[in-house]
């Protein structure tokens, strides 16, 4: 519950103003060293930064990565090229969908859709976050300091390795895994016939005019902001390099918000599809998964009394964040840059949140 307690700013100055001491407090030495963020309300826009990291600076979006594969796939959809009731069998290779989702005994692979795999609904286990047989996980190394390569096709047989947490598609049920967003990003390139990186940057990053965005594929890059774990740098370039479409994402907080905008607004595809997009289902707290998207939405028990609206987009490890406030009609994006407290993200963008206008 304290992750989410925070003293509620009243807006004595002008928001800018008080936005960017928003930024100097989070910025403590301690868990933050640095963070980017860009805001839009109504007609107004600001960019902002605080500790070493700067306006313009590039950052893993991580997850948020995810959002970019909802537009591309709900693009597909609204060209009548695909149905989210496809099975993935349809689109993808023999030796991928072989055993890949074996529950209690029974086979339930050729049971999974393109719905599940966007909704996290697809039962499959987290390659990344799930425990191996030696009982670490994949990000247990990474923060252990143990940067590592892998393909698609090994994040595949990982996940096979592990136990589907229910069948596909189970009332109610969801589990957050990168897995699903792996074999989306296999279906996209069998479809278009390129490589990802190319399909983001012909579908999205160049129609929306976006310089700095791109899919991080040399592991030789160090344009992007370093990553802190705890106190200290966490340089994971290999890692970066293999996340691919469920994370692997550069940005600016101004260029995500104008994917953001473009996501919610109709660019890539009706945005009659949202009113079915939100299905939600619990994840973690107080995240909830829809088809393709994070809500966040707080109970009142935490927010003091204060008003805070639910909110629509994703948000990724690194510390990385992109959401929508319909009701303010606010869009906030940035990073904290900092894997080990994801909460720091959430309550930083809330105090952000609070000093825009109703």
């Amino acid at each position: 519950m304290g992750m989410f307690n925070f003293s509620l700013l009243h807006a004595q100055t002008t928001p800018p103003e008080k936005f960017q001491q928003i930024l100097n407090q989070s910025v403590d030495q301690k868990q933050i060293f640095g963070t980017t963020v860009s805001i839009q309300y109504g007609n107004e826009s600001w960019s902002g930064s605080a500790g070493n990291l700067q306006n313009n600076d590039t950052y893993f979006i991580a997850s948020t990565t995810k959002l970019y594969i909802t537009a591309l796939i709900m693009q597909l959809r609204s060209e009548g090229k695909l149905q989210l009731s496809d099975k993935i069998n349809r689109y993808l290779p023999a030796a991928i969908m072989e055993n890949l989702h074996v529950y209690k005994g029974s086979n339930y692979s050729d049971s999974i859709t393109i719905q599940h795999l966007l909704a996290h609904t697809s039962g499959l286990p987290d390659y990344f976050q799930g425990k191996q047989t030696n009982g670490k996980s994949l990000l247990n190394s990474l923060t252990d300091g143990e940067d590592q390569h892998w393909t698609f096709e090994q994040s595949i047989e990982l996940s096979k390795t592990m136990q589907p947490k229910f069948i596909p598609g189970k009332s109610g049920k969801a589990l957050y895994s990168d897995t699903n967003y792996q074999l989306l990003g296999k279906i996209l390139e069998i479809i278009y016939a390129a490589n990802i990186d190319v399909i983001l940057t012909t579908k999205i990053f160049q129609p929306l005019g976006l310089h700095a965005t791109y899919l991080y594929v040399n592991k030789s890059d160090t344009t992007p902001a370093v990553m802190y774990y705890k106190k200290n740098e966490l340089p994971i370039p290999m890692a970066m390099t293999s996340f691919g479409p469920d994370g692997g994402i550069v940005s600016t907080s101004a260029e995500n918000l104008i994917f953001l905008k473009a996501f919610f607004n109709g660019t890539f595809f009706p945005v009659s599809y949202l009113t079915e997009m939100y299905q939600w289902n619990k994840v973690m707290f107080p995240l909830e998964y829809g088809i393709g998207l994070m809500r966040f939405k707080l109970p009142a028990i935490f927010t003091l009394g204060a008003n805070i609206p639910p909110m629509y987009g994703h948000s990724g490890l690194s510390g990385a964040f992109a959401f929508y406030c319909p009701e303010k009609d606010c869009y906030i994006t940035g990073t904290v840059n900092q894997i080990h407290k994801p909460g720091s993200s959430f309550k930083l963008m809330v105090k952000l949140l609070q000093q825009v206008p109703e």
